[in-house]
């Protein structure tokens, strides 16, 4: 049987509420492009075509629609695995009878052997899906269309690399993708979850502020990375000013739900370790504590061995037979603080 394949069948206006989107982090360069929310040069078009892993000479495309594929057959629940198959040869049997005319009982035991088209060794069809995107939007009807309909099972499986199957996939991905798929219910609960995220961060920022100003120097101790700016005679509206600076990612973390989260959690410590936090941080910008060869922080004074990084030290601290190595550091810290 001789089938032509056309990528786009549907005609329509496409308006639905998945599509796929150009995926940037403004905080990321790409030669300037992020700054117009763009990923590509103006016109530019990238075409990918469907991923195939080649295993032992045996080729296998990453549909999403191959119930022999293994990171099906390597679910481990039961009835979740049942759930997938079954919805794979629901939608596989759905497509093979609008796009070749052939009837298949998801039911029938032979049901693979009377699959035509979307055969998973059928090289010729699955060597013809490709997706071609760009700054634009390219909007996926997949009720209506059934290419969209095997778009979309591929991108959710890995077929596309250049696309992620989510904007949190994107978010989280350790090399950016280019692009996301975006479903309105999940991108905008994303975007809503981050959106809190960073108005807590501020809420908490202004009542530290108005409440506990010691606190927040100390809190700026820690997350600056030039803490030593900050003296006790600072201005607190300029500790706040850095601070909530810091926390829309324009200081040392340049990620903003990082450095939201991370004044958060900062917020959230005892007073006794924030002020142990900022003095061993400050302790090492003047050289009372340093590390050595071995891997170890050492106090200069006393020599003692604090432990190998800032944590160790600050435990170190708050041991009660440690109380001399504390005095010391206080004591030299604090009239630094103090000027």
């Amino acid at each position: 049987m001789s089938i032509s394949l056309v990528s786009t069948p549907y005609s329509g206006q496409k308006s639905g509420a998945i599509s796929i989107r150009p995926y940037f982090d403004p905080n990321v360069s790409n030669m300037g492009l992020e700054k117009y929310g763009m990923v590509l040069f103006e016109g530019i078009t990238h075409q990918e075509q469907l991923a195939c892993i080649e295993r032992n000479g045996v080729m296998r495309y990453v549909t999403g629609l191959n119930e022999f594929a293994p990171e099906v057959k390597l679910i481990k629940d039961k009835d979740i695995r049942e759930a997938t198959i079954k919805d794979i040869r629901q939608t596989v049997s759905q497509l093979e009878k609008e796009l070749n005319a052939n009837v298949v009982d998801p039911e029938d035991a032979n049901f693979w052997d009377k699959i035509e088209l979307l055969a998973p060794n059928n090289h010729e069809f699955w060597g013809k899906i490709s997706i071609k995107v760009g700054n634009d939007p390219i909007h996926l009807d997949p009720a209506k269309d059934p290419f969209d309909l095997i778009k979309l099972y591929a991108i959710e499986a890995g077929g596309f690399p250049i696309v992620a199957k989510s904007y949190e996939a994107a978010r989280a991905s350790a090399v950016s993708p280019k692009f996301y798929l975006d479903k309105v219910v999940d991108t905008i609960s994303t975007k809503t979850e981050f959106k809190k995220t960073l108005n807590t961060a501020i809420a908490e920022l202004v009542a530290v502020s108005n409440k506990n100003p010691n606190k927040l120097f100390y809190i700026a101790k820690v997350l600056d990375a030039n803490s030593a700016q900050y003296k006790k005679s600072t201005p607190n509206d300029v500790i706040y000013d850095n601070m909530d600076r810091y926390i829309k990612g324009e200081g040392s973390e340049s990620n903003v739900r990082r450095a939201a989260m991370g004044f958060l959690e900062a917020n959230k410590l005892d007073m006794e370790t924030l002020k142990l936090k900022a003095l061993v941080k400050d302790a090492s910008f003047y050289r009372f504590i340093s590390p050595r060869s071995d891997g170890f922080i050492y106090e200069t004074k006393s020599q003692a061995q604090m432990g190998r990084n800032a944590s160790d030290c600050v435990t170190f601290l708050k041991n009660p037979l440690n109380d001399a190595v504390l005095g010391d550091l206080m004591n030299q810290v604090e009239q630094l603080w103090k000027q």
